[in-house]
């Protein structure tokens, strides 16, 4: 027994990690990979039985993965997007869900064949799409500013919605009289909001309290932090069915959002148990499944009533709550192109068909129609929201620009350069001079500090994915990598060598405190920076299989350094020092050349022409 739940655990881990790794590499949304290596491990070669790995701790164990999901994408949210897009939101987690609700439950019933009653609460159930599907699609297509922090809030705050909603429906089903169930649903839904509210409020508070008075040192507070959001949960939940998703939601919502304590640290290690909790739910539950039931429930009108669900129930919810709102028909029409449930759909349907069937009713339908709607869904919504997102231009998941951090005249000089390869650039100065010299030479330019607690909130940020760090302080160029790593990924933000970087001199800035190094290690601020004030000169190179790289250094030696590189289709290659090779073929060398040499060789061509 022990040997066999060793072994199961450590598949599910290592199976959710490749899976990912595989989705990296393919340029695909990771929960599709996911949801198939969950069928083939489970039902389809057996290797994995949740039941029989966890037993009775199965759905706790869900419980608590799901609560610590939520509560880390109720951390990414913060209040001030609202001022934008938050009637929209408000909109699309009420009347929008409200016509979720209906809708659905109308189309179960004469499609699916389902009572009233469980039509109800299949249409309740679906209400929810949720973090774990909407996070790793966002983070694939890369939608624009506004569509994503939509998305992102509907995708969070719509799952205790949601469970709730399911709740007070399971509460009505169970009721014996209408009057009983109207009763029922009210008290509910006001025990639901106030233990979720006054839970989720006093969890912030508390871990506020006791941090910024440093009665919990650094090395525990992932810890404290943790046992207070599995605590309010388990505590919510024992009091109310399902306000624990409210109660969790709502502490990181007010954690995110207060200003007397950096959660930094918290953020970060919650993101990493995200990342494994994430595959690890959706190979566990899909692997619960029966082929037999699946296959038993798969028929034509189960095919009418996915094309119902994407076709006309999701345009529906988002035209009512985008009507007169802000967005163009391009944002409204993305956002009801991206609708798919996860992890809180499965397993809200598997809790209330256990719950029904313990009452004496048929349930056993729900958790193979929900587990189809999630196969579909996200297959659908995995394999076309991206493509759908680049066609109305609301999306560019390989965005190619930069935003240089410094906008002294060299960075001016390189950043036009790559303007007018048509590779996006924005500057970012607290010095107006260099500001308004670079508005005045045509470039998009934001005056603040790169370390501002709103910068992340007031740039634009379409077309743009990496980030250099380019000006003369080596701490101001670490922190800013840092503060962008998150946003960028730290593959995309990229800084100058500090100085001592060779001789790993205590000085030198820590490796772990830095972004990616570019040019070489010599190649400091102070060294471009000397060379540019004395007529070094930032030049296109067109190169040609003819004349190459090797070429071009042998023509220049050491009086060029090439700095960046841009091939026919407009990507943009960086010379770092952990991957310094580019592309073959016809591409655009950008370089900083000596003023002696590319003297020489104008002299040189002139010769050749007399």
């Amino acid at each position: 027994m022990h040997e066999s739940l060793l072994v199961g655990l450590t598949l599910i881990i290592a199976i959710g990690a490749i899976g990912q790794w595989i989705a990296w590499r393919l340029r695909l949304p990771s929960i599709l990979l996911l949801l198939i290596l969950g069928f083939a491990v489970g039902p389809l070669t057996g290797w994995i039985d949740p039941d029989a790995l966890f037993g009775k701790l199965l759905f706790p164990l869900v419980s608590i993965s799901v609560a610590i999901i939520l509560f880390e994408g109720g951390l990414s949210l913060q209040i001030s997007e609202l001022k934008k897009i938050g009637n929209v939101v408000w909109r699309l987690i009420t009347a929008g869900a409200l016509v979720t609700w209906i809708t659905v439950t109308g189309f179960a019933h004469f499609f699916l064949g389902l009572t009233w009653s469980l039509a109800s609460l299949f249409g309740a159930i679906l209400i929810v799409t949720g973090p774990t599907v909407i996070t790793p699609l966002l983070q694939h297509i890369r939608p624009s500013r506004q569509v994503s922090a939509i998305a992102k809030w509907e995708g969070i705050t719509i799952d205790p919605v949601g469970a709730v909603f399911a709740v007070l429906v399971f509460e009505a089903i169970l009721a014996d009289q209408p009057g009983t169930a109207t009763l029922q649903v009210g008290f509910a839904l006001l025990k639901t909001i106030v233990i979720g509210v006054f839970f989720g409020f006093s969890g912030a508070w508390l871990l506020a309290f006791l941090f910024k008075r440093y009665w919990i040192p650094g090395f525990l507070q992932n810890a404290a932090t943790l046992a207070v959001v599995i605590g309010g949960y388990t505590v919510s939940d024992l009091l109310q069915h399902e306000s624990g998703l409210l109660t969790v939601t709502l502490l990181g919502i007010v954690l995110a959002n207060q200003k007397s304590v950096n959660l930094k640290p918290i953020i970060d290690f919650k993101e990493n148990l995200r990342v494994l909790l994430i595959p690890s739910l959706f190979i566990l539950l899909t692997a619960r499944l029966n082929i037999e039931d699946l296959v038993a429930q798969f028929n034509f009108n189960l095919l009418w009533f996915l094309a119902a669900l994407i076709l006309f129930v999701r345009p529906a919810a988002v035209f009512f709550s985008t009507f007169f709102s802000h967005l163009n028909w391009k944002q409204s029409f993305f956002l009801a192109w991206l609708a798919p449930r996860g992890i809180v759909a499965a397993a809200v349907s598997s809790v209330f068909a256990l719950n029904l069937e313990m009452a004496g009713m048929e349930a056993g339908s729900i958790v193979p129609f929900t587990f189809l709607v999630i196969a579909a869904t996200v297959t659908i919504y995995g394999l076309t929201a991206s493509p759908v997102a680049r066609i109305l231009g609301v999306a560019q998941p390989h965005a190619q620009g930069v935003l240089f951090v410094g906008a002294d005249p060299m960075v001016q000089s390189l950043a036009a350069v790559l303007k007018k390869e048509k590779i996006p650039v924005m500057l970012v100065d607290s010095n107006w001079q260099n500001i308004s010299a670079a508005r005045m030479a045509g470039l998009s330019t934001y005056y603040g500090s790169i370390l501002s607690e709103h910068i992340l909130d007031d740039l634009e940020l379409g077309g743009i994915g990496r980030l250099v760090a380019f000006t003369n302080n080596p701490e101001v160029n670490s922190l800013a990598t840092l503060h962008f790593a998150e946003l960028f990924g730290r593959e995309e933000v990229y800084q100058l060598a500090p100085p001592n970087i060779v001789e790993n001199r205590n000085e030198s800035v820590s490796i772990q405190l830095r972004g990616r190094i570019l040019f070489g290690n010599n190649i400091t601020f102070d060294f471009l920076a000397s060379r540019f004030h004395s007529g070094s000169t930032i030049k296109a190179t067109p190169l040609t299989d003819e004349f190459d790289l090797a070429a071009f250094k042998e023509r220049y030696k050491k009086s060029a350094t090439p700095l960046f590189a841009v091939d026919s289709d407009h990507q943009l290659y960086f010379f770092s020092t952990d991957s310094p090779k580019i592309p073959q073929g016809e591409i655009v060398l950008i370089s900083m050349i000596d003023p002696e040499t590319e003297e020489g060789l104008k002299n040189d061509r002139k010769a050749k022409k007399i």
